[in-house]
C-alpha cells in the first residue's frame, strides 16, 4: 500500500511543475527591442501535416519578422515555435496579443494559437541644451533653449524650474507623450546699471511629478557685457566720509542748536592690505549728549603686521577687574607676535573726575589654539580734589597687578579668571574673578562670580557678583532652564551714562516646542530690584510665575507673555500682588517690517498700592528702495526700572541716497532722557554724508590698444566704428585703429553694426574679450569679409516591403554647424527646408543628430564636411528613409521538443 502511494507522488510532482510552467503565459517584453514568442504547438491526428503560418499583432507597432512560412508537424509531434517579433521604442506598456494562424496546405483548415504577452514601462526623459547666446548686452533679456524629449513608452508629466531665469510656461508644468519633445525656453533679464563684466549661468532642472527626487538638470553660460561700465581705476584708494549736521535740541525747557562735522576713513593704504588705517575727526556737540547725538571724537587707528598703535579717543581697557571700560584721550600701542604679545597705553579719563590718568603695560603668553595667559600692570591717578571721597579711601595713586586667564580645557568646556591686588597711599585691597562656560550636547552653561574687597582700588570694589545660567536638553523638544544674576553693588562707571538698577535675579522653568513654529515657557521665579537714585521710585521683591508663548503664523511672528507675582514694597511698607500682560505682532510685506506692542499692569512695585499702567507701541521699517530707508517708531511710556537709558516716545528717520556718493539723513525725536521721568525733550537732526575715495598708492600705468582691420574682399575698412567699453575708435583709410589712455583690465572689444553692410562680417568673432596690461603694447587685428551661408531639405524615403507604417515621421532632427569656435543648432522637422545664414567663410562641418528618431528610420549621411566660400551659399540634402527588412532562413528548421516519455515502475 505505502509502495503503491510512493509512485503515484513520484509520478504527480513532475506533473505538478510541468503545469505550472505551462501555464505561465504572460512574459514581460522590452520596448525598443527584438524578441520572440513561444507558441506550445501539437498535432493530434495520426496523420503528417504541413502548415502556411501567418502572424498577427493587436497593434502596429509590434511587428512580426518572420512574416510567411512552412511548417511539418509529424504525427503526434509537439513542437515550441519561436515567433521573432521587433518591438518599437512608442509600444506603449500594457498587455498585447500575438496570434499565429496555421492553414493545412492539403484541406485549408486554419488552427489559431494566441499567447498574450505584456510591455514592460520604461521612463526615460532626455534633457539637452539646444541653443544660447554667447554674449548680450546689460539691459537685454536673452533666452536660452533646451530641448526635452520622452524616449519611454509612458505618458510622463513634468514640472520643469530655473532657479536663476523664468520659463516661457504657463505653470512650470507639462505632459509629454512617448516619442513627443518640447522646446522650452528659459528667459533671463539683465540689469543696465551693471558695472562689471559678468557670467550668467542658466539651468533647467526637470523632475517628475511621480517622483520629485528624480531630477535631470543641463546648464549653459552667457557673458553679459556691461554698457555703463565702471572705468577701471589705476589708483589704490581709501573710503573716506565726510558729514555735515545740524541738530536741535529742546533740553530740559532750554533750547540748543548747532552744527557739527566729521570726517572718517577706515581701509588700507597699499593694494596688498598689509598697512590698515582707521580714523575720525568729529566736531563738539552743539547740544547735549545723550544716546541719539554724538560726542566730540578724535583718534586715528594703524595696523601692519604684529604693529597695532591708536592716538586719541577711545574705550581704555586694561583688565576686567582694574578698568573694565574707560573713555579717554591718550595713546596705545600693540606687538602681537602669535605666540607672544605686548603693549601699554597711557590715557586721560574724560567723563570720570575721581581719576586724572592712567597707565597701563602688559604681556600675553599663547598656550594654545584658544588658551591664553595674561600678566599686567595699572597705574592710576587720582584728582586730589576728591581725595575725601568714601571711594578712593585718601589715596594720590594706585599701583594694580594684575593676571588672568583662558583655558580650553576641551571643545566643550572652557575656564577663565582673574586675580588682582591693589596698593594706594593708604588703603590695599584684592579682587578676583572666575569664569567656567560648558556647551555638551544635553547640557550648556555659564557660571561667573566675581568679588572685590572694600578698599580694592580697581573697577570694583566692596561688592561680589554673581551671574548663572543652565540649560539642559531633556528631550528634542523640551529644555529645562536656569539662570540667576546678582549685580555688583559698587563699580566706577563712567559719567557719561546711568547705572541700571540693582538688581537680584532667579528665574527657572520649562520650554517646550510644541510645533516648528511654535513654543512654551513656564517660568517661576524671584526678583530684587532697587533704584540707585535717590529720591528712590522703586524698591522691592517678588515672587512670579511666567508663562510666554511664541507662534508664527504664516507672515506673522507672534509672542504673548502673562505674569503674576506677589511683591513686597520696601519703599511704603505694603504688600500686595503684581500682575503683567503683553502681546507683540510682527510681520514684513511689500519690503516693510511691521511690529505692534501692547501691555497692560497692575502693580504694587511703586508708590501706590494696585497701580494700573498701560503701555502701547509700534514701528515700521521700510527699504521701499534701494536708495530709500524710512524708520517710524512711538511709545506712550516706559517702566520706571528703565531710567537709566534714554528712550524714545517718538522716533522718525528718513535717509535718502541723492546718488552713488550723496546720503541725505533726517531725524526727529520725542524723548526721556536717563533719569527723567515723564519730561520730554525733543530732538530733531538733518545730515548730509559724502563719500570719497581719496587715492593713497598708484597701482598701474594706463594702457594703450591698437590694431588693423585687414580687407578680405570688401569694397573698404575705412570709418569703421569700434567700442571697447565706453571707449569709441573709428579706422582710418587704411583699417587701423587706436584706443589711447585706458585704464588696464579686461575689456569687451566690439563693432558698431550701424557702420557696416547688412553682408560684412569679420573673420573672427566678435565681440571679443581683451585683456590690457599697461607694461606692453596691447595689439588686436582682424578682417572683413563677406558672409556665406547654408540651406537644405530633410527628405524622406521607404523602401519597405510593409507600408503598415509608412508614413513619413512627424519627427524632427537637430542640425548643428561648426566652424571652429562657431557652433549653431536648429531642430528641422523631416521634409522641411532649413537655411543657416549669417556664416563666416571658411571649413564647415554639418552634423545631424538623430533627437530619438525611430531605430527604424536611417540616416543616409549624418556628417557632412565641405569649405564655404566669401558670399556662397552651399546647398546640402539630408536622406531619411525606412529600413528594409532583412529576413534570413535556417536550411533546416529548428525543432524544440521536450521528453513526454512515462516514467516507469
Amino acid at each position: 500500500m505505502n509502495k503503491t502511494w510512493i509512485t503515484y507522488f513520484l509520478i504527480f510532482i513532475p506533473v505538478l511543475f510541468y503545469s505550472q510552467i505551462q501555464t505561465q503565459t504572460t512574459e514581460l517584453y522590452i520596448p525598443g527591442k527584438s524578441s520572440s514568442v513561444s507558441f506550445n504547438l501539437e498535432n493530434e491526428s495520426t496523420a503528417d501535416r504541413n502548415f502556411t503560418t501567418e502572424i498577427q499583432t493587436s497593434d502596429a507597432s509590434i511587428v512580426s519578422i518572420l512574416q510567411n512560412n512552412t511548417l511539418h508537424l509529424s504525427n503526434k509531434e509537439r513542437r515550441v515555435f519561436l515567433v521573432p517579433v521587433k518591438i518599437s521604442a512608442e509600444t506603449k506598456a500594457g498587455k498585447y496579443t500575438i496570434d499565429l494562424i496555421l492553414s493545412d496546405t492539403k484541406s485549408g483548415e486554419k488552427i489559431q494559437y494566441t499567447e498574450e504577452i505584456r510591455i514592460a514601462r520604461k521612463k526615460e526623459i532626455n534633457l539637452e541644451l539646444l541653443e544660447a547666446s554667447e554674449f548680450v548686452k546689460a539691459g537685454d533679456s536673452f533666452t536660452t533653449k533646451f530641448i526635452l524629449k520622452n524616449i519611454g513608452n509612458t505618458s510622463e508629466k513634468l514640472i520643469l524650474e530655473s532657479k536663476e531665469a523664468v520659463l516661457d510656461l504657463k505653470d512650470n508644468k507639462l505632459t509629454l507623450q512617448p516619442g513627443e519633445s518640447r522646446i522650452v525656453s528659459v528667459i533671463k533679464n539683465t540689469n543696465i546699471s551693471q558695472e562689471k563684466i559678468e557670467i550668467e549661468n542658466i539651468s533647467l532642472t526637470v523632475a517628475s511629478a511621480e517622483l520629485l527626487s528624480d531630477k535631470l538638470t543641463s546648464y549653459s553660460t552667457t557673458t553679459v557685457i556691461p554698457v555703463k561700465p565702471i572705468t577701471a581705476d589705476i589708483y589704490h584708494r581709501l573710503p573716506v566720509y565726510a558729514s555735515f549736521s545740524f541738530v536741535g535740541m529742546q533740553n530740559r525747557g532750554e533750547y540748543q542748536d548747532g552744527f557739527q562735522g566729521e570726517i572718517s576713513g577706515k581701509g588700507s593704504l597699499t593694494e596688498s592690505n598689509n598697512h590698515l588705517i582707521e580714523f575720525r575727526a568729529l566736531s563738539k556737540n552743539p547740544v547735549e549728549f545723550n544716546s541719539f547725538t554724538q560726542y566730540e571724537e578724535y583718534f586715528v587707528n594703524y595696523k601692519y603686521k604684529f604693529l597695532r598703535l591708536h592716538l586719541g579717543d577711545k574705550n581704555y581697557t586694561s583688565s576686567f577687574l582694574t578698568d573694565y571700560a574707560r573713555y579717554g584721550r591718550g595713546a596705545e600701542i600693540n606687538f602681537d607676535f602669535n605666540k607672544v604679545s605686548f603693549g601699554g597705553y597711557y590715557t586721560k579719563p574724560r567723563f570720570f573726575r575721581d581719576i586724572t590718568e592712567e597707565f597701563n603695560v602688559y604681556s600675553k603668553y599663547k598656550i594654545r589654539e584658544n588658551s591664553f595667559i595674561t600678566a599686567g600692570y595699572l597705574y592710576k591717578v587720582f584728582n586730589p580734589r576728591q581725595q575725601n571721597s568714601p571711594y578712593l579711601y585718601n589715596s594720590d595713586f594706585a599701583h594694580l597687578p594684575y593676571l588672568n586667564s583662558e583655558i580650553e580645557l576641551t571643545k566643550n568646556l572652557k575656564f577663565s579668571g582673574e586675580y588682582s591686588f591693589s596698593k594706594g597711599q593708604n588703603s590695599d585691597g584684592t579682587a578676583f574673578m572666575v569664569q567656567t562656560q560648558a556647551n555638551f550636547k544635553f547640557v550648556s552653561g555659564n557660571v561667573m562670580y566675581t568679588k572685590a574687597s572694600p578698599q580694592y582700588l580697581g573697577y570694583f570694589n566692596n561688592t561680589d557678583m554673581l551671574n548663572a545660567n543652565l540649560q539642559v536638553k531633556i528631550s528634542k523638544n523640551l529644555s529645562l532652564m536656569g539662570n540667576y544674576t546678582k549685580d555688583a553693588k559698587n563699580f566706577q562707571r563712567d559719567t557719561l551714562f546711568l547705572a541700571a538698577p540693582l538688581r537680584n535675579y532667579l528665574s527657572y522653568g520649562l520650554s517646550y516646542r510644541y510645533s516648528k513654529t511654535g513654543s512654551i515657557t513656564v517660568n517661576n521665579g524671584f526678583q530684587r530690584y532697587k533704584d540707585r537714585l535717590e529720591p528712590r521710585q522703586f524698591d522691592y521683591s517678588e515672587n512670579f510665575y511666567r508663562l510666554s508663548v511664541n507662534q508664527n503664523i504664516g507672515i506673522f511672528q507672534i509672542s504673548a507673555d502673562g505674569q503674576i507675582g506677589r511683591t513686597e514694597n520696601f519703599l511704603n511698607g505694603f504688600t500686595g500682588t503684581s500682575s503683567f500682560y503683553s502681546a507683540n505682532v510682527g510681520f514684513e510685506k511689500f519690503k516693510t517690517s511691521f511690529n505692534i506692542y501692547g501691555s497692560y499692569s497692575l502693580t504694587s512695585r511703586y508708590q501706590e498700592k494696585n497701580q494700573q499702567q498701560i503701555f502701547y507701541g509700534a514701528r515700521i521699517m521700510s527699504r521701499f528702495s534701494d536708495k530709500s530707508f524710512l524708520s517710524i517708531f512711538y511709545q506712550n511710556n516706559y517702566l520706571p526700572e528703565e531710567y537709566y537709558k534714554d528712550r524714545n516716545l517718538f522716533e522718525l528717520v528718513y535717509q535718502q541716497k541723492l546718488s552713488k556718493n550723496h546720503i541725505i539723513d533726517f531725524a526727529g525725536r520725542y524723548t526721556l532722557q536717563r533719569g527723567d521721568i515723564g519730561k520730554k525733550d525733543f530732538l530733531y537732526s538733518v545730515k548730509y554724508t559724502l563719500m570719497l575715495n581719496i587715492p593713497v598708492q598708484k597701482t598701474a600705468e594706463y594702457a594703450s590698444l591698437s590694431g588693423n582691420i585687414k580687407n578680405l574682399g570688401v569694397e573698404k575698412v575705412s570709418g569703421i566704428k569700434l567700442m571697447l567699453g565706453t571707449y569709441l575708435s573709428v579706422s582710418d583709410a587704411r583699417g587701423n585703429f587706436e584706443f589711447k589712455n585706458i585704464p588696464p583690465g579686461d575689456y569687451f572689444l566690439e563693432i558698431d553694426r550701424t557702420s557696416l553692410p547688412l553682408d560684412y562680417i569679420t573673420d573672427r568673432p566678435t565681440p571679443v574679450q581683451i585683456t590690457l596690461v599697461s607694461d606692453r603694447d596691447n595689439i588686436f587685428n582682424f578682417g572683413l569679409t563677406k558672409a556665406s551661408g547654408i540651406k537644405g531639405k530633410i527628405n524622406f524615403t521607404d523602401h519597405s516591403e510593409n507600408k503598415s507604417i509608412s508614413k513619413k515621421p512627424n519627427e524632427s532632427l537637430i542640425l548643428e554647424v561648426k566652424n571652429g569656435e562657431d557652433v549653431v543648432r536648429k531642430m528641422v522637422k523631416i521634409g522641411e527646408m532649413f537655411s543657416f545664414t549669417y556664416l563666416r567663410p571658411g571649413e564647415y562641418n554639418v552634423k545631424v543628430y538623430r533627437n530619438g528618431l525611430d531605430s527604424r528610420f536611417k540616416i543616409s549621411q549624418d556628417l557632412f564636411a565641405f569649405e564655404i566660400s566669401a558670399e556662397e551659399t552651399k546647398d546640402i540634402s539630408i536622406n531619411i528613409s525606412k529600413k528594409q527588412t532583412d529576413i534570413k532562413f535556417q536550411k533546416e528548421s529548428l525543432k524544440v521538443t521536450y521528453n513526454d516519455k512515462k516514467a516507469s515502475k
